[in-house]
């Protein structure tokens, strides 16, 4: 299942994509084994360049939130870490 992906404004594109693919990933539109759209796919798609898709999946994959595979594409690995866990503002 793919998800609904929505460019922000023009300064904030990457940030935007950063943060849908992490919440698609992280609640489960996104499940293991998933491969995600082509960065020149997604990016065509979007309407942005392809440049700053890789920039978010190098992110993500930085992060161990996606799993980049040289020359098969990038995919939800079959364990995502936890979000971190916010704690109480003190006070």
């Amino acid at each position: 299942m793919e998800p609904v992906i929505e460019v922000g404004p023009a300064g904030e594109v990457a940030a935007s994509l950063y943060r849908q693919l992490l919440d698609a990933v992280r609640d489960g539109r996104l499940v293991p084994g998933e491969r995600l759209p082509s960065s020149r796919d997604l990016a065509r798609r979007l309407g942005i360049s392809r440049g700053t898709v890789l920039a978010v999946y190098d992110r993500l994959a930085a992060e161990e939130v996606v799993e980049a595979r040289h020359g098969s594409g990038t995919y939800v690995p079959a364990q995502v870490l936890p979000a971190p866990r916010r704690s109480a503002p003190h006070g």
